[in-house]
């Protein structure tokens, strides 16, 4: 999007109907900054927000924060309505999902590490299946020998899970309880050395 700033947008009115068409022509979350840039320095961008976000609470969509941006969503109680039923080609192994939730938990995490909390050696080719869903990526690399990546979660990983920052993010021992998640101590000082991993770490079909 350009920053470009439209001319004659100082009625209210006019500019809570740039930023509606602003957020429904977004295929993604868009911050507070970009919006700002797009409406004007002068306009009251909270009070905008506010004033279309009280407009579409009873509507079949919704305005919702995401991923530090704003989006339309659809309505929470008509999701159900909505769910459809299609082929899944793929999906992430076991190895995978744990080691998105290390990193999400942990971030920023190198691959030892990874592999420390988990107690066994993370397979090939796991990090980059992560990479090809867009919810993870490197960022920087740690001030230690070998100089190893840091692996930290994005913003498509915020969104697809219905986040707007990380302190969202469910407590871990929520999840061990659940069932949904069986990692090793995540004292990475105290654990042996990694075992090669049983788990395939395939994507089943």
């Amino acid at each position: 999007m350009s920053d470009r700033v439209f001319p004659g947008l100082g009625d209210r009115a006019r500019q809570r109907r740039l930023l509606e068409a602003l957020l429904f022509a977004s295929t993604e979350p868009l911050t507070e900054e970009a919006l700002t840039a797009r409406l004007g320095e002068d306009a009251e961008l909270g009070l905008l927000l506010g004033e279309l976000a009280e407009a579409y609470s009873d509507r079949g969509v919704n305005l919702v924060r995401l991923a530090g941006g704003w989006t339309f969503r659809t309505a929470p109680d008509l999701a159900p309505l909505l769910a459809s039923e299609r082929p899944v080609i793929r999906r992430l192994s076991r190895a995978a999902v744990e080691t998105l939730a290390i990193v999400a938990y942990h971030q920023p995490v190198t691959r030892a590490e990874i592999e420390a909390i988990r107690g066994v050696a993370l397979a090939r080719g796991t990090l980059d299946r992560l990479l090809e869903t867009g919810w993870v990526r490197p960022k920087g690399r740690r001030d230690a020998p070998g100089r190893p990546l840091n692996w930290v979660t994005t913003p498509a990983f915020l969104t697809h899970f219905g986040l707007d920052n990380l302190k969202e993010l469910p407590a871990i021992d929520e999840l061990r309880a659940a069932g949904l998640l069986e990692i090793g101590p995540a004292v990475l000082g105290d654990v042996p050395p990694p075992a090669e991993d049983a788990d395939a770490d395939q994507f089943a079909e």
